[in-house]
């Protein structure tokens, strides 16, 4: 694999609806970065899987990846619940995330060339993908905003479902994250901790910039 040098890398993990989504786009585009929302690759083949459960192995999850584009991970069926459930199970699979990897690590350290370098969050970018990361950033908030914040996105993308739904979803999810085998969710002592509870999208992204400009400026 190819590695460009002298490249900015960014690694953000997070659980579910912690903002850190919304964070790692504002910090792209800010710094010129390819953005990648490696969650979104999971919930793509949870997507597949769900639509195609017959055509469904490692050599049709092999074929799709090696198209996919960041307008398919942009589509929205995939923010369903439904998916995101699904996204969690299979995240457990070995082979899908040896795929996955190879994937996700291409993009970090080979953007492409219009980009200053490469922005990923997810669940193992700090220690499994990007290990050695210019910036690495644990993002969380409460359950309780977490969940609200999710049940407001599905809101907007006219999805009936009840609070209550998407509280326990998002519980599963953490469960799910924090406790699999293979790359589990955790923070690296590394890595910086924001708490996005009592933050706005603009506060939680200053607090950032200031971060990544006290290191890039000096």
């Amino acid at each position: 694999m190819i590695k460009r040098k002298n490249i900015l890398k960014i690694a953000i993990d997070s659980p579910a609806a912690a903002g850190a989504g919304t964070i790692a786009k504002s910090i792209s585009i800010h710094y010129n970065l390819f953005y990648l929302d490696t969650g979104k690759i999971y919930r793509f083949i949870a997507y597949l899987k769900l639509k195609y459960p017959k055509k469904f192995n490692q050599k049709f999850i092999k074929s799709k990846i090696k198209l996919l584009s960041m307008r398919d991970l942009s589509d929205k069926r995939l923010l369903s619940d439904e998916v995101g459930i699904e996204a969690s199970i299979i995240s457990k699979v070995k082979g899908i995330r040896k795929l996955v990897h190879s994937f996700q690590i291409n993009f970090a350290y080979n953007p492409p060339r219009k980009y200053r370098g490469s922005c990923l969050d997810g669940r193992d970018i700090t220690y499994k993908i990007i290990p050695d990361a210019d910036f690495k950033f644990y993002i969380t908030a409460n359950l309780k905003t977490r969940a609200l914040r999710r049940y407001k996105e599905l809101n907007l993308l006219n999805k009936k479902i009840k609070y209550q739904e998407v509280l326990k979803s998002i519980k599963k999810r953490d469960k799910s994250d924090f406790n699999r085998k293979i790359s589990p969710l955790r923070k690296t002592k590394d890595s910086l901790l924001i708490n996005t509870t009592n933050l706005t999208k603009r506060a939680c992204f200053l607090k950032i910039k200031k971060i990544i400009d006290r290191k890039i400026i000096n």
